[in-house]
Order: structure tokens, then sequence, then C-alpha cells
């Protein structure tokens, strides 16, 4: 299993997580990322069997804020 990391305090919202990787980010009503099926808090974690385009979404993160842990 794989671990889907967000550091939501960083997020600047500007949407490419969710552009890239719309199975696991979504965009809130605060103008945040939000990783779906997470508890919303300041890091959010989601245990994944497939990273689908997540690596993807965390490697066009203008801020970095988004980690793959394999």
């Amino acid at each position: 299993m794989a671990k889907i990391k967000l550091e939501r305090e960083k997020c600047i919202g500007c949407g490419s997580c969710a552009a890239m990787c719309p199975k696991y980010f979504e965009i809130i009503d605060d103008g945040k990322s939000h990783i779906k099926e997470a508890v919303k808090q300041e890091v959010e974690e989601l245990e994944v069997a497939d990273l689908d385009s997540a690596e993807s979404a965390a490697e066009a993160c203008p801020v970095q804020c988004i980690h793959i842990e394999k």
C-alpha cells in the first residue's frame, strides 16, 4: 500500500492536483485541495492500493505540498 499526504496549510488552491488526479483530489469550499475520503485536517493522509495519477499531481504541485510514500 502507498500513502498520499497533503499539507493543506501550504496549499494555494491552484487546482492542478484535482485536474490531474480527480480520483483522489478535489478543491473544497475553503478553496484548498482535499484528498477525497480523507479526514479534513492540516495534514491529510490516505492509504491507497493504486496511486493512479497521484504521483503526477504531486510533481505538478507548485508548492510541493503533496507527498507520496511507497
